[in-house]
């Protein structure tokens, strides 16, 4: 294998290479945490590394592969990957981002399980802001993740560390997770695919709803086909999750021509009640983008869902999960005044609010999707505004962060409330050499569609072959 030896390969190159025996899994993990330790003071994307762990399944893996084929069921054999820190990996902490003496865990969640069942190595867990909440990757449990494309800017959040740790080649792909875009709006910020699959699609387990159901776990990766590859791996269900969709193929997807489709670009922003503005710079790239669709054959046109009050659907559910998963804290006086802020709405609105935004949910099915029987995909921005600068939100009071949250980040979590997939695609870069993203919508179980569609506008635009500038040995001062 011919891989620049401070970046890693594809997954699914990485993967071939291993079942042909060019390479060994404990010579790729090696490689891997050398490049893990070399970017960790300038990016800080992890927040625990397995080395030891990782190079005996490394060990185990290659004794595996010597021990020959066929490896059907085990397509990432030997592959190092990484997960957010909000999954268990058995015989470590799960933070979630907050500081505290958190207990290691016993066994794996089942998305982990499973990367694990297709022979995946588990590098280590990325660094996430507390609980989730916010599209910045900071906090002082942990420091500041920063952008591999400007390390004066954030990747986003809350998936910061797995997209920080993708882009610049520390591992091939990693799974994330996506409660109001924290795959997606990373994604868009550090040029890459990252798929928010349908709720049930990657279980949640051991949390049955993760969030009140708005939070699922998906892959980032450079590459459609890669992203599509971990996205079959990681999904399938615990025995005792309440959501359990009909099964995709979506790295066969990721091979097939989507036809002529009916696409709706859509640049209007979910009330909020709160001031935004879609920045121009990001616009333009977003509408450059819909016009290359509509070169490849596809049918564009403007059109917006009608989202009506969506965000009173949100709330209750965003604030009763942070308010759940508190419970879970050390101690809560060591969280962010914001985190306390926002559990303590959270128990204020567990009740008949909650339930009735849980209710809504089915009305908001059939209010935006009937965009769909007009368009098959719709297509929007991922964010209205380029990654902002490391500090720029961490410091602010709680309401101030959601305002500033809100007009950065408008257009991604209509989708979590829906439960639905969206695919980032990259969408170029604006000034300062910044990445920007859109995303590819559909209903209920359309992730091979998306990704097929999203595959082959990568084709046309092989936005793969552009990687940032390797990453100093240092963070440079703010």
């Amino acid at each position: 294998m011919t891989a620049d030896r401070d970046r890693a390969d594809g997954l699914a190159r990485t993967a071939r290479a291993l079942a042909e025996k060019e390479v060994s899994s404990r010579a790729l993990t090696e490689r891997t945490l050398a490049r893990i330790e070399a970017a960790q003071p300038s990016l800080n994307a992890f927040r625990r590394v397995r080395a030891e762990a990782a190079l005996a399944e490394a060990d185990a893996a290659d004794r595996e592969l010597a021990a020959g084929g066929p490896f059907a069921d085990r397509p990432l054999l030997g592959v190092p990957l990484a997960v957010k820190d909000d999954m268990d990996v058995a015989g470590e902490p799960t933070a979630f981002g907050c500081r505290g003496d958190f207990p290691p865990k016993s066994k794996d969640c089942e998305a982990v399980r499973r990367l694990r069942a297709s022979g995946a190595v588990i590098v280590g867990k990325t660094n996430t802001c507390e609980l989730g909440q916010w599209p910045f990757t900071e906090g002082p449990g942990f420091g500041d993740t920063r952008n591999p494309w400007h390390t004066g800017h954030t990747p986003g959040g809350s998936s910061g560390g797995s997209a920080a740790a993708v882009a610049a080649g520390l591992v091939p792909a990693a799974l994330g997770s996506d409660g109001a875009g924290s795959v997606r709006i990373p994604a868009a910020w550090t040029h890459l695919v990252g798929i928010k699959p349908q709720r049930g699609r990657i279980s949640t387990w051991p949390w049955p709803e993760a969030f009140q159901g708005i939070t699922v776990n998906g892959p980032l990766a450079r590459t459609v086909a890669d992203a599509a590859l971990l996205l079959d791996a990681a999904s399938g269900n615990h025995p005792d999750d309440p959501h359990r969709p009909a099964a995709v193929r979506a790295a066969e997807a990721a091979t097939r021509e989507p036809g002529r489709l009916r696409i709706a670009l859509s640049l209007r922003m979910p009330f909020t009640a709160t001031p935004k503005r879609l920045d121009p710079a990001v616009r333009q790239r977003v509408v450059a983008l819909a016009d290359r669709l509509a070169a490849l054959g596809h049918d564009v046109e403007e059109a917006d869902p009608d989202y009506g009050q969506i965000g009173l659907a949100f709330v209750p559910r965003a604030t009763a999960g942070i308010a759940e998963w508190t419970r879970h804290v050390p101690d809560v006086t060591l969280l962010d005044r914001r985190t306390r802020e926002s559990a303590r709405l959270g128990r204020l609105l567990g009740g008949a609010p909650l339930r009735l935004a849980r209710r809504a949910e089915a009305v908001l099915h059939r209010r935006v999707g009937a965009v769909f029987t007009a368009y098959d995909v719709v297509i929007t921005p991922t964010t209205a505004a380029p990654p902002p600068g490391i500090g720029t939100l961490a410091a602010l009071s709680g309401w101030r962060t959601d305002r500033a949250m809100i007009a950065a980040c408008p257009y991604a979590w209509p989708w979590n409330v829906l439960g639905w997939p969206g695919v980032n695609v990259p969408a170029g870069h604006v000034a300062g050499g910044l990445p920007v993203g859109a995303q590819l919508l559909g209903p209920e179980g359309s992730e091979p569609l998306l990704v097929s569609l999203a595959a082959q506008l990568e084709a046309d635009q092989r936005w793969y072959e552009r990687w940032p500038a390797p990453v100093p040995d240092a963070a440079p001062a703010p």
